[in-house]
């Protein structure tokens, strides 16, 4: 399968902590990889890093068959331009611990303010993909409600649908059920494996082990900014062979 995204040696740092140090790994179209790990392992910073939220120290990261950050001109490398910067961050949508959403708009509108102001698509268009976009996150009745009317979990699931209304070729998702109570999890879980079975290519840092389990090709633990252990979820998750990996297993089924 074709890599979508490239890692190679990755490094970034924040003063003196060494947030990714030397990560460097492979994702395929159409896979899903699970990041797991301690907090502060650099989990969230690698995926801020694949779009662009934070620029890397040393390595190079490529997404879609483009060096990250960077265009060559000949043998020499330049820095992007803003404009470059975003143009590129479209290939990839984010999801976040906290929603983020537009207070003052409504779930419709928050769905079709990207693909109408950055992508420059006819409003009749952006609202039909949108209203096909509620009903496949369960929310088709909610699209008139404005954030503070919805619950954590409704407000992700729209998160997660103006994400998708960019129409990237890779999603990320950092932590997305952290910030919710344990009750409203089952739904944006639901949407995510939705997500995956349709084809999706998924990055996405969490704590929930048996998602993970589930749903995913790949599994990655990392602590201290490196890749400590990573394969299929059997292998990491049920029989896992550094002790690092056990200990941190260990800690969250306790």
């Amino acid at each position: 399968m074709t890599p979508i995204v490239v890692a190679a040696d990755v490094r970034k740092t924040f003063g003196s902590v060494q947030a990714l140090d030397g990560v460097s790994i492979e994702i395929s179209t159409g896979r899903v990889l699970c990041i797991v790990g301690p907090s502060g392992s650099g989990k969230s910073t690698f995926l801020r890093c694949i779009n662009q939220l934070e620029r890397i120290d040393s390595g190079a990261i490529w997404v879609d068959g483009e060096l990250v950050g960077y265009r060559r001109v000949g043998d020499k490398l330049y820095e992007l331009t803003d404009a470059e910067v975003a143009r590129q961050r479209l290939a990839s949508g984010m999801v976040f611990q906290r929603f983020n959403l537009f207070q003052h708009l409504t779930a419709i509108e928050n769905i079709i303010e990207g693909p109408v102001t950055v992508q420059k698509r006819r409003r009749s268009e952006a609202i039909d993909e949108a209203v096909a976009l509620l009903d496949q996150v369960g929310l088709a009745a909610k699209r008139d409600a404005y954030p503070s009317e919805l619950s954590g979990g409704q407000q992700q699931r729209v998160a997660i649908a103006r994400a998708l209304a960019m129409r990237p070729k890779l999603m990320l998702f950092d932590e997305p059920t952290s910030a919710l109570d344990p009750e409203l999890v089952g739904d944006v879980l639901a949407v995510m494996r939705n997500l995956a079975s349709s084809g999706m290519t998924m990055i996405v840092v969490t704590h929930e082990l048996g998602f993970a389990r589930e749903v995913a090709n790949e599994v990655v633990f990392m602590d201290q900014g490196a890749i400590v252990e990573r394969g299929p979820p059997q292998d990491v998750l049920v029989h896992p062979q550094q002790q690092r990996t056990r200990d941190f297993i260990a800690a969250v089924l306790a």
